[in-house]
């Protein structure tokens, strides 16, 4: 029999909104974040942190997570949404009312006020979506929704701000605030690669990487195939296949495994890293540290630089609701897993640059993915 391991498949005995199921990290759980072997030096060398840093920046961004649900009941109708500040190594929540502040700070968190509510701000941002239809500039690599500014941030391709960037941004400025970013970026791409001897899964000529275990299979990304469409495992036996897949609009998708195969809660580490135990998919802010397993480039960390953004991946496939990192990925990565601590996050989708010259990476939130499909994270 073959194990199901989440992020690879391993031929031994040992692949937006937040889900209810979610559960937050407990202290064993948090000890076992700070206990990872190889972790820290992991994150000193993509985030470029002395060892000292890393340790410090991990325990102050798992109390900012856990006080996410607290300050924002605290914040009420006012709550403006939530960020990480990494110089102050605090939880940030944006209020529209000075009123809601001190019950906000109350919890631990600090106050920002901000033009609009996260829920005015949501409704924003799904208006740019549906003012910019399909046909998008290929300049315009994605929006995202900032809580800071309250605006709707157009990222534009750095040197290729043109007529038609700026007809585009005046259409969908309708909506409300919109800011434009230029930024040093490629056009953003999915990260399916073809068929590639030795790794996780494989449908068709294409290779992927598997995201997390859920009871009775894994998920991963819906750019790797369509339902219905077959896999095959690590050695190239039969593996299972795809009961849902959505893409464009969303990248998600689930594989039911054929019997012989098993699920574990585990993210490979690739030796790099111990691997990691899967315990709930508690959500991490926008700020916080968060790294990647992937079958081409492995073990990768970055930072949660955006929540909800619209990525352009261009001929009219547009994914909406996705997560931006500053992690890079290649070719092969797409469906892995993105996890902080012991919490899962996401599935690998796309991004710009590599792992030599840098770039930055979107992800499907996870919880999403349980939601649409009705499935249950595997969790130690």
């Amino acid at each position: 029999m073959k194990v199901l391991a989440a992020a690879v498949l391993v031929a031994s005995a040992v692949a937006v909104p937040t889900q209810a199921m979610a559960v937050a990290p407990d202290q064993a759980a948090a000890d076992q974040q700070h206990a990872v072997p190889r972790q820290v030096t992991a994150m000193q060398a993509d985030l470029g942190l002395t060892e000292q840093q890393v340790k410090e920046r991990l325990k102050s961004e798992l109390v900012a997570t856990k006080l996410v649900p607290a300050a924002q009941r605290a914040a009420g109708a006012a709550f403006g949404g939530t960020w990480y500040d990494v110089a102050r190594k605090k939880l940030v929540v944006g209020v529209t009312s000075s009123a809601a502040a001190d019950a906000v700070r109350a919890t631990g968190a600090e106050v920002s006020v901000v033009p609009v509510t996260a829920k005015q701000l949501d409704q924003r941002k799904a208006a740019v979506d549906k003012l910019a239809g399909k046909a998008v500039p290929a300049a315009v690599s994605g929006w995202s929704a900032d809580p800071k500014t309250g605006s709707v941030v157009v990222n534009v391709q750095a040197g290729k701000r043109s007529q038609a960037v700026d007809a585009f941004v005046a259409k969908v400025a309708k909506a409300g605030a919109v800011t434009v970013r230029e930024v040093v970026a490629q056009a953003p791409q999915t990260y399916a690669a073809g068929t590639v001897g030795g790794d996780p899964y494989y449908t068709g000529n294409v290779r992927c990487s598997i995201g997390f275990s859920v009871h009775g299979g894994y998920v991963t990304a819906g750019h790797c195939s369509g339902a219905g469409a077959r896999t095959r495992g690590w050695d190239g036996s039969a593996q299972g296949v795809f009961r849902g897949s959505s893409f464009p609009g969303n990248d998600y998708a689930w594989v039911q495994v054929d019997s012989g195969w098993w699920t574990v809660p585990v993210v490979l580490g690739w030796g790099q890293v111990s691997d990691h135990l899967v315990r709930g998919s508690w959500e991490a802010p926008v700020g916080t540290s968060i790294c990647r397993s992937g079958s081409t480039t492995h073990w990768r960390c970055g930072a949660v630089l955006a929540k909800n953004e619209t990525v352009n991946y261009g001929n009219g496939q547009l994914f909406y609701g996705a997560t931006k990192t500053s992690v890079c990925a290649e070719g092969g990565d797409s469906g892995g897993s993105f996890i902080t601590g012991d919490q899962a996050q996401g599935v690998t989708s796309g991004g710009w640059g590599n792992c030599s010259s840098g770039g930055e990476t979107w992800f499907q939130p996870v919880n999403e993915i349980l939601n649409a499909y009705g499935l249950r994270l595997h969790t130690a």
